[in-house]
């Protein structure tokens, strides 16, 4: 077997494709960021404690279908014909998932917040947050699918205009609603689930942006076959199967999250509300890196589909470039900035004084996360789900929670030490995997 060279392309094709969605990106967690930092400027720290815990759970239970924009993204970059059949069917498992999120989570939210060691002022606000966010459950989910089919089309200035303009309303009704009305968490809720339709009714006004067919390839569809047009099951067989790996890989890690988040709130609501702006932060550096992990999916897809070797190889060495130089920046300005950084956050001096105590942990976390995002999106590209799922477990259940229950004595230290372990071991699994199809060369079948 004759060993593949990577041959660098021009940069920019990979750049002029991830800027857009690294901006689309970073303006998610800048959304949760700027919740915290209003709600970080209230009288008591519960409302940033509650919200937090809403939020952690919200995460867990939405992107836990995750998988509706990965494996969307995946499939209709390898597809020849358009992928609006993808489109499609993503976004009927989409609405069907989330309307039956809400009928089965809603009276359980109570047990879910006490599991998440929610103190007794904290406790209510988490509640009012969970139950107004449900409401647009269906609608996030759907949006997952149609900015998995922009991304695999190639198009990332849709997202950008989707997300930038979503998370800019939401954050205009953030001080509206909790500054402007005193409505606390429950106007972060509120605020949160306007934008969510608003991204949703823009995507679909987006869609004949990317492809000025896709409407009629839909109309045609529904007047050939009926309003259940996809009765193949080959497809939907596809479909579930992709998704259901990357199902598990995201509820592990989405757990890993979650059960750090408790973990801090068991260690009291100073601790908690410090954890969370570090988690903010980790999530604005993940959502930068991610642009090139994006662009990664959309033209390993692309180049799986026709069969291209050099095209593969070329994409993962020089998004990979682009990333780690980025990686490095991120780490420095963490580094040089952290003064700033936290008070720009929160005025609460025990708060500060929390997050200081583990603030190098995060520091240490960009250079060794890159790898991780870098090849999910090769993987995701390229239509490997089980080696990210089996890496994810191996992660959480081998790395993590074994680490957590030997450094329980270290307090806060040890779940974030844990929690680099397992990032790093995320991103080692992955290499390995990565190395193994190289060596014999089974990107292209």
């Amino acid at each position: 077997m004759q060993h593949i060279q990577p041959e660098v392309q021009p940069l920019g094709r990979v750049w002029n494709l991830a800027w857009p969605m690294i901006l689309s990106n970073i303006s998610i967690p800048l959304l949760g960021a700027v919740d915290t930092a209003v709600l970080g400027h209230l009288s008591s720290p519960e409302y940033l404690s509650g919200v937090a815990i809403g939020a952690s759970v919200m995460s867990l239970l939405l992107w836990a279908f995750g998988f509706l924009r990965m494996g969307t993204t995946g499939l209709v970059a390898r597809s020849r014909d358009g992928g609006a059949d993808w489109l499609l069917r993503a976004g009927l498992l989409a609405l069907l998932l989330g309307i039956l999120l809400q009928g089965s989570v809603f009276f359980l939210l109570e047990p879910i917040i006490g599991w998440m060691n929610a103190s007794e002022a904290a406790a209510p606000h988490a509640l009012a947050y969970l139950r107004i966010r449900l409401v647009s459950a269906p609608i996030a989910l759907v949006n997952f699918a149609i900015l998995g089919f922009f991304i695999g089309r190639q198009d990332s200035r849709a997202p950008l205009y989707i997300l930038l303009a979503a998370n800019l309303l939401n954050i205009g009704l953030d001080f509206l609603f909790i500054l402007g009305l005193g409505l606390d968490a429950r106007g972060a809720a509120a605020a949160t689930v306007c934008a969510d339709i608003f991204a949703c009714m823009l995507g679909l006004r987006l869609l004949s942006r990317v492809d000025g067919a896709v409407w009629s390839t839909i109309a045609k569809q529904l007047r050939k076959r009926g309003f259940f047009p996809w009765v193949d099951r080959r497809p939907w067989r596809q479909l579930l199967q992709i998704n259901g790996d990357l199902f598990v890989r995201t509820c592990l890690l989405l757990l890993t999250f979650t059960f750090f988040t408790a973990q801090g709130a068991a260690q009291g609501d100073a601790v908690l509300a410090a954890n969370a702006i570090l988690l903010q932060l980790l999530m604005m550096v993940s959502y930068a890196l991610d642009g090139f992990a994006h662009a990664t999916e959309a033209l390993v897809g692309d180049s799986v589909a026709r069969q291209s070797r050099k095209g593969f190889y070329s994409t993962v060495y020089s998004a990979g470039i682009l990333a780690l130089g980025s990686a490095a920046g991120l780490t420095a300005i963490l580094v040089l900035g952290q003064a700033v950084i936290l008070t720009l956050f929160t005025d609460i001096g025990s708060v500060i004084d929390q997050a200081k105590r583990v603030y190098w942990w995060l520091c240490a976390l960009p250079l060794l996360a890159v790898w991780s995002y870098q090849l999910d999106g090769v993987f995701i590209g390229a239509g490997k789900s089980r080696q990210m799922r089996d890496t994810m477990f191996i992660a959480t259940v081998l790395v993590f929670f074994p680490s957590w229950w030997m450094t329980q004595s270290w307090g806060n230290h040890g779940i974030w030490f844990s929690f680099l372990l397992w990032i790093s071991a995320r991103s080692l699994g992955l290499v390995g995997f990565y190395q193994y199809y190289t060596a014999t060369d089974s990107w292209i079948e």
